[in-house]
Formats: C-alpha cells, structure tokens, sequence
C-alpha cells in the first residue's frame, strides 16, 4: 500500500469560502427547462409546473445561485419576449442550439422557481446579437423599484417587488467563433466597459462578470484577459472561466491528472488579473468565477445529429451526458481544486443542473427524476464545505501518466467550519492501481474525533446511475482511527473520500 501524510494547521488559511463557490446553471438548452424543472400535467409538479422532486433535489445539493438563460442561447436572447402574458409570447428561432423556444418560461417565471429552490439567480445579458441599452433595460426591468417605463412593465407583469438580482453576467463565451456575435478581444473589452459602466449607473450595488477565455486552448487565452481587463478593469468584479473535459482516449489515469490542467488554468487567470492591476498600478483585485465546468463529451455525437438532421423541436435531448463513476471523481477533485483557490475563486457554477450535463436526470415523458454519479461529491462539497479553506501540506506518491507528469496520488482540501467546530477532509485516491494509507498530523487542532468517514468507490470505473438504480452511491465506512492526535485514513485505490472530524 503506498503511504501519504499530512499536517493541518489552522493558521495555514487560504480564505473563507464564498458559498457562491457551489453555484450551478440552468440554460434554455435541451430539455433543463421545458421537461426538466417546468413538466406541468406530471403528477410531481406543483401548481405553477414546477417538479417538486427536481426542487427537493436542488435544495439537498444546496446550490446557492444559478446562472441563467445561458450559456450560447443568451446570445441570441430577446429578454422582452419572455415576460408578460404567456399566451402573447412568441415562440422562436434558437440559433445556438438550433431548437425552438416558446417563452412558456421567462425570468419571472425562473426567479419565482429560484426562490422555491431556495437559491439565487446570476443573470446573463446578450452582448452577442444585442448591446448596452438592452443590458441597462433588462436590469432596470428587473431591479429597479418603479416609476420607469421597464420597471413599471415588471410591475404590469404581476410582479410588484423587483427582483434584486445581484450577480450579472455581460455576454457569454465571446471569445468563440461559435459564438452569435462573437467578439474579437479589443471589441469586447471596449463593450464590456461601457456596458459594466452603463448598468452600474442603473445599481451600484450589481456585481458584474466579464466574459474570459472560453477555455485554456483557446488561442487567444490569455491575451484575451488581458486585453478585456485593460478596458474594464475599474467597472468589473470577475472574470470568468469555462472548462470541460473528457475521457476521450479512454485513458482513466490521464483523465483524473486533468484537474491538474484546471489547476493551472486558475493559476494563470489569476496571474494575468494582477498583470493588469500592477500596469493599472490599482488596490482592486478582480476575483475568479468559474462560471461553467464540468465533464461533458459523452453526447457529443448525438448532439451533433439532432442539430444537424433534427433541428427546430422544442427541448430535444441535447447534452444529455451519462455519467459513470470516473466522472463522479474528476468531478470531486474539480472541486478540491476549486476551494484550493477559494482566496480569488467567488463563485462557480457546475454546467449544468437538469438534463444537460447534470447531476440530476428525469425521465422523458413524465417520468421520475434520478441522481447522477457526479451528484454525490457536489452535493458533499456544498454540505460540508462551507468556511475557512486550510492549505494542508501532503507529502504523497506520483506517478506519470500519458500526458502528465508527476501527478499526485492522493489530491486532498481541508475546510474548517469555525461555527461549528468541525473538520472536513476531501480527499480523492487517483491511483487507480494502489490503496494509500493517508496519516494526517492533527496535533495544532487538538480534541478532534473521527465523526464518520463517507467514501464513493467502484471496481468498474464506468459504472453509471439510472432511473432504475443507483450503482454508484456513497457509504460510510470505519477506515479512519485516531490515535492521540494522529489519524491513519485507508484510502482505496481510485475513491472519493470525506472525513469529518468533530470535538
């Protein structure tokens, strides 16, 4: 059995979690909305055609905001026509997807799910096909009292208290050529600078996403942050970031060293912002959101048919990626990667919630809704993650893999919830040949027991959940002892673990 050790000290913080870490997406794609959390005439759904089980299972992930309508929709997006009398709606060409949106649900309609689901909304604008005037009405629309003639249309709508959504998004993925209105990066910066200015003329109090790199191969990363930065530095809060990956080569131990590219993803974002508050010789840091990652290429040939071959229905199958249980860990070490950098990464959101990427899955035509694999170690981090990130120092095993190099054995996160006095311990095994057992140095903590030690494991890396069974689901175990103020954990080969220490 290979041997890990670490030491926790509580005066080793990197930050206190922004919960917002924990954030998910909701797109008008595919069936997330219309089939997703909107089925009216399912027996489960309430009286607005909401799912009561999709809600129910939101709210035991705990996701504290959802980004919305998009995503590439929102390029092409006609806010206007998603609110008022549903009946006088048009229905329309979606470009980006290439499927029809009725506007049966609008952004009234998806903030009174919010509030249901206990969450809040990060509102997106359309910089692709649209600009700074119909960002100022969308937000005047939505946060401003009365007395305007947007604010006044909300109120005729039935909707007398605005909606004080505070997180906004100007554009999405501009940097990509797929994108409608797609953006060169002096064209964006120069936009997103008087969009940014224009709507906090509106709300001072918005805090506002500029569009970063849609990924780190982009060609244009990170010139792209730079340059954008340059423009909107002093009217912008984040900048975003966007990853996905997949186990295209079939190759698992390549693919659980993936985090690692994520981890340098950060780590050059972050670089690039403090290039350009040096230049701009400013006191303002510009945090992270990481605004949409995920696993996603398991759909890809099938999306590629329905929009091809099928184009024009209304919420077909798309992005409808089964997950199996090595997703379910590259998942949880995005995660661990995540908080690794909860001093500059605020937010994130898990692309997607329902249907499309998801950790929650329902069955067509009306059926039940099910978890998926990667539903567990989001649903650990939000529950347990919450409060002050410790820096462990681990001393682990490497090994090579295809593509990468020196990839740590064991990836591990501590989080310190002050109010409750408690420890919890993420830690993933990505060997896939060898247990480790983990030695953790507790001696700066003192008075700390082993409350339970929750694992996710499988023999069959692509084991996958449905709406038969869950193959994959998590269990407590007794593979953590203490002895004095030293813990000796089991960590078997490719597992996700996390222990929770308590006085």
């Amino acid at each position: 059995m290979k041997k890990s050790r670490m030491i926790i000290d509580k005066a080793f913080k990197v930050s206190r979690v922004d919960e917002r870490i924990y954030g998910s997406f909701i797109e008008h794609l595919g069936r997330a909305v219309y089939d997703g959390i909107y089925q009216p005439g399912n027996p489960l759904s309430d009286e607005e055609g909401f799912r009561t089980d999709v809600i129910d299972m939101v709210k035991e992930l705990g996701v504290p905001i959802v980004r919305y309508p998009g995503g590439n929709f929102v390029s092409s997006f006609v806010w206007e026509d998603s609110v008022g009398p549903v009946d006088q709606r048009p229905a329309r060409l979606e470009l980006a997807w290439r499927s029809l949106e009725k506007n049966e649900i609008g952004l009234n309609e998806f903030s009174r799910w919010a509030k249901k689901a206990d969450t809040d909304v990060m509102m997106a604008v359309n910089l692709g096909t649209r600009g700074i005037a119909d960002a100022c009405n969308l937000l005047e629309y939505c946060n401003h009292p009365g007395g305007t003639k947007y604010s006044d249309m909300r109120i005729s709508h039935g909707v007398k208290d605005p909606h004080n959504i505070k997180v906004w998004c100007i554009g999405n993925e501009m940097d990509g050529p797929w994108q409608l209105g797609h953006k060169t990066m002096e064209e964006y910066g120069r936009l997103a600078e008087e969009t940014a200015k224009a709507m906090k003329l509106i709300d001072p109090g918005i805090e506002i996403v500029a569009c970063g790199s849609s990924n780190r191969e982009m060609p244009t990363f990170p010139d792209w942050e730079a340059t954008t930065l340059s423009h909107a530095y002093d009217h912008v809060d984040y900048i975003s970031l966007h990853q996905y990956y997949g186990n295209r080569n079939n190759d698992t131990a390549d693919f659980l060293a993936l985090s690692d590219d994520m981890d340098d993803f950060i780590r050059s974002v972050i670089a690039t912002c403090d290039f350009v508050k040096a230049k701009k010789r400013s006191k303002k840091n510009i945090n992270l959101s990481f605004d949409e990652w995920n696993v996603w290429f398991h759909s890809n040939e099938a999306d590629d048919d329905i929009m091809t071959n099928h184009p024009w229905q209304v919420a077909p199958p798309l992005l409808e990626d089964v997950y199996n249980f090595e997703d379910a860990l590259l998942v949880g070490l995005m995660l661990i990667t995540l908080l690794k950098h909860a001093d500059r990464v605020k937010m994130a959101c898990l692309a997607q919630l329902v249907n499309v990427i998801a950790p929650i899955m329902t069955e067509q035509g009306g059926g039940k809704a099910w978890k998926q694999t990667i539903f567990y170690p989001y649903m650990h981090a939000s529950r347990y993650g919450r409060g002050t990130v410790l820096q462990p120092i681990l001393d682990t095993p490497v090994h090579d893999t295809k593509e990468h190099e020196n990839v740590t054995d064991v990836e591990s996160v501590v989080v310190w919830n002050e109010e409750e006095d408690t420890i919890t311990i993420f830690a993933v095994n990505r060997n896939i040949e060898e247990d480790s057992e983990l030695t953790t140095d507790l001696r700066s903590l003192g008075g700390y027991h082993v409350a339970e030690h929750i694992v996710l494991e499988s023999n069959d890396m692509k084991l996958c959940n449905s709406a038969g069974g869950e193959l994959v689901a998590p269990k407590t175990v007794s593979r953590s002892t203490m002895e004095g103020d030293i813990m000796t954990s089991h960590l078997a080969k490719a597992s996700w673990n996390v222990i929770r220490l308590k006085k």
